[in-house]
This record gives C-alpha cells, structure tokens and sequence, in this order.
C-alpha cells in the first residue's frame, strides 16, 4: 500500500518534520538506489586504486586526458530537463489512474434507494447487482495487477471468494473459448442492467427515471473499468523512457571518470585534496539524479508491487462489504428522527469548542483596513458625475411633468394615469394627443456637449446618460408621429392601419378625386 506520512507533517515546527522523514526505510529513497549507489562507488574506488597504483607514467598520462575529456564535455548532456520532464509526465499519470479506479458507493445507495421490498426477491436483487458490479472490478484488478492475479489466479479462486457461481463461470468460460482475443469484465455489468430492467417490470422500481439513473451509473463504472485497461495496453512512449534511461546512465558512466582525481593541477592551481580522498558531491549528485530515475520507474505501474503501489487486494474486499451493508444491512434504515439541540433556537451563534482558547473570528476582507482618504480624488470624481447624472435626470423629469399637466383634463389621462404613481415615458405612450405635442423652448431639456477645450476630462458617465438622453427624444418624436394613427377593424376581423398623409399628400388625392 502506499507509504502514508501525512500525520507527521499535519503541524509545521521549528525542526523540519520532514527531517524525521529522512530515517524511514519502507519506500525511501535509500531503498530504492542503493544498489545503483553501490556498483557506482565500487567502480570510482576500482578505476582510483588503478590510477594510483597499478598504471604506469605514460597510462597515467592516458588517463588524465580521458579525465579531462570526461569532466570537461559530460555537461552537454540534457539530463535535468529530459529527467524532470519525464518525471512530471509519469507523476501525473500515476494520479490519473488512481481517480480512474471506481467505487460502488454510489450505485450501492441508488440501489438501495431505488429497489424497493423487504422480500427475498428484492433483497436478491439488490445484492446479486452489486456482486456482478464487484465481480467486473475483481477481474479488471486480475488483468493489470500482479498481486490480484496471484490472489485470484483462475476462476476457481473467484468461486471461493463469492463473487462469481458455477453457472455463471461456465457462461464465462464459454464465451472467451467463442471470443478468446477479447476480455470480458463487462459481462456482469450487462448481468447487472438486465436485473434493473427486470425489477421494473416486477415493480420493485417505481419509476423509469430511476431506472436510467442506475443503468448510467453502471455504464460509468464500467467505462472506469475499460479506462484502467487502458492505461495497462497504453504506456509512456517506450522511446522517452529509454532516452531517459540512457541519459542517466551514460552521464554517471562519464561522471564515474570525470569526477576522478587526478596529479594535473587544474587552470595552473594545486590538485584538489578533497576529492583525493572522497567524492562527497559525486556521490550526491548520483543519489539525486539516480533517485529521480527511480521515482518515475516505481510510479510508472502503480498496480504492481512497489512500496508506493495502489492496495488493489484491500479495494476488493472494502467494495465487497460496503456494498452489502448499503444494500442489505442498511436498506431504508435510519436512526429515530427527534428534534435537535438547535430546535428552539433554529440555528446556533457559535458551536462549542473542546478548548475555547482554539476559537477564531470570521476570516477578514482584504479591504477591511483600507484608508479611504487615500482615494480622496476618486471620490471627488465619482461625486461629480452623480451630480452631473442627477442635472440631466431632473430636465427629463421637467419635460415630463409639462406634458402630464398640460393634457391632465383628457379622458385618455384619466384612464392612464393615477397621481400616486410616478410620471413616465409609459404614461405619456398612453396619452391620445389631438394636437402636435413640443414642449416650449424654455421647458426643453439642455444637453451639454463635451467641446475640444474640455475634452480631457470628459465624464464617461455624463456621455452615457447623453446617449440616453437622446434615445429617449427620439422615442418621444416616435410617439408624436404615431398622433395620427388610426385603428379599425375590417369585417373578416383582422385589422388594418391607416396613417394621415401630409398636407401635400392630401391635396395631391383630391385632385385626382376631381
């Protein structure tokens, strides 16, 4: 199972939990590259002891070249970025399929609450539907993971386990001798869905909606199932991972000889006596870059059998159980409803605290200490242009308190207006005006346009409403041409609109009439 350490570091401290990470054997590093670190160091110390003692002058003239050579082009490999890159991408793909593996929870509880009786019938239902859903699960483990595959070698162990019967083996076994190239974990969510489908007609499940809510969830865990799989036939590129392999290892090999010491001074200096005696930052340098290769090598498989694998035998025998006790053991089973501790109050001020010293207050706005005199201009600004807002609001209400008073004694007014109500551009649409409707010169709204001189401090505010302002006028002119419409209706029901001509239309038809 994964190597879990979440509890030692829930609390950061002064000393870094994670340095009591570094003494833990069970899927650390130290496990992992100690073999690699091994045959590194033994073949540093082989070729020292050689340089040393067993070459002559003229070798270690070889040598100390080839030392040179080594130490001074083994950088040009790409070895961070194509080993962190590589990482990444198979860090990410181990979380994916974790997500992938799906739970029964959710068809368990809509099973439960769907299938309905407390008879043997129903009851079989509920749990042989969750059986076939595990069953499609255990034979999907037994195809990605070594461990399961033990466990459950052939169906025999299945049988054992409860999770498949004798005739449903032999259907099984029937059809992969018919289709032997395909696998089959499908079979018992089809088992599953017909089930469904037979509790409608029995009316065990009162609804369709019901039904098709089931059987989704059932193509979903199947569909789950199929993307494990997936992940199984399709790895990362098998190019990548051997570039990444050779990189690592062809720059340790160059490392392994570059990093030697050697009697050359280097840039005329004395020859390091740190590095005569041990390679402390080669030997580091082979640890991190040989644990980062590691990583991505016991991640790349979370189904297998690394210390950090996924516990896929726990999952098993985890679904198993939930499954029936939401189905069985818990179907349409709740505790007593009685009022709760809240009931007179409707909700609690504050819920208590095992130690009230460990209470906190409401988390605080990031405006909260603002100073709002900082931003004294921009209130300013905003001031004026509400007054500058207001200024044209009251010439529209001018104008529209003229036109009210001045037809207030029509019948039209009297139908469509009431003096509590607000005078509005819908109250003057509903006046009939038996006279062209222009307000006087003096009454009429002023706008004010921005002119070149004052252009650089423009409101945009101001310019809004002025649009406005003119879209109003032009309904208000609208409304004055419609004065002379008239309305009837034709015998057959429908209507038809006559709009007056003008004076020159008018006198141009009479004299056709003449």
């Amino acid at each position: 199972m994964t190597v879990t350490y979440t509890a030692n570091v829930n609390t950061s401290k002064v000393i870094s939990n994670f340095l009591k990470l570094l003494f833990r054997w069970r899927g650390s590093i130290y496990k992992l590259v100690w073999i690699d670190l091994f045959i590194f160091f033994s073949l540093y110390c082989l070729l020292a002891l050689s340089y040393r003692m067993l070459m002559s002058a003229k070798a270690q003239e070889v040598f100390e070249d080839i030392v040179y050579y080594c130490n001074m082009h083994g950088n040009l490999l790409p070895l961070s970025f194509v080993l962190g890159f590589y990482v990444s991408i198979v860090m990410g793909r181990w979380w994916q399929q974790y997500t992938t593996i799906p739970w029964p929870d959710s068809i368990a509880i809509l099973v439960s609450s769907s299938i309905q009786g407390f008879d043997d019938r129903a009851r079989a239902m509920r749990r042989t539907i969750l059986r076939y859903v595990c069953l499609c699960q255990v034979i999907v483990f037994t195809m990605i993971s070594p461990n399961v595959k033990k466990r459950f070698p052939t169906y025999n162990q299945i049988i054992d386990s409860g999770l498949l019967l004798d005739n449903e083996k032999a259907i099984i076994e029937n059809m992969d001798i018919a289709f032997p190239h395909y696998p089959k974990h499908w079979m018992p969510i089809v088992w599953a869905a017909s089930i469904v489908m037979r509790a409608r007609k029995e009316n065990k499940i009162r609804d369709d909606y019901a039904v098709k809510t089931i059987i989704d969830e059932l193509n979903k865990f199947r569909g789950f199932c199929g993307f494990l799989l997936y992940y199984d036939w399709v790895s990362v590129p098998l190019v990548y991972t051997q570039v990444v392999t050779l990189a690592t290892y062809t720059f340790f090999l160059f490392s392994v000889i570059g990093q030697q010491w050697t009697q050359v001074a280097d840039a005329g200096g004395s020859p390091n006596r740190v590095e005569q005696w041990f390679p402390f930052l080669t030997i580091l340098q082979f640890f991190f870059y040989m644990g980062w290769l590691k990583v991505a090598e016991s991640l790349i498989n979370p189904f297998g059998e690394d210390d950090d694998d996924f516990e896929l035998n726990w999952m098993i025998d985890r679904n198993l159980t939930v499954s029936y006790l939401i189905v069985d053991e818990m179907h349409q089973e709740h505790p007593e409803l009685v009022k709760d501790q809240y009931w007179d109050e409707v909700f609690p001020n504050e819920l208590p605290y095992a130690d009230d010293a460990k209470r906190t207050g409401p988390p605080e706005a990031s405006t909260a200490k603002l100073d709002y005199r900082a931003n004294s201009s921009e209130q300013r600004r905003f001031h004026m242009s509400r007054d500058s807002t207001a200024t044209n609001r009251s010439g529209r209400d001018n104008f529209l308190n003229y036109m009210l008073d001045k037809h207030s004694s029509s019948a039209s007014f009297a139908e469509n207006y009431h003096p509590s109500r607000r005078s509005t551009w819908e109250d003057i649409s509903r006046l009939t005006f038996t006279e062209p409707l222009e307000a006087p010169e003096e009454d009429r709204p002023r706008r004010r346009r921005p002119s070149i001189r004052d252009s650089a401090s423009v409101d945009f505010d101001e310019l809004i409403e002025q649009r406005h302002q003119e879209r109003r006028d032009r309904m208000r002119q609208r409304f004055l041409n419609m004065r002379g419409t008239h309305i009837r209706t034709t015998p057959s029901g429908g209507y038809t609109v006559a709009v007056l001509r003008t004076t020159s239309d008018e006198a141009l038809g009479e004299e056709e009439d003449a």
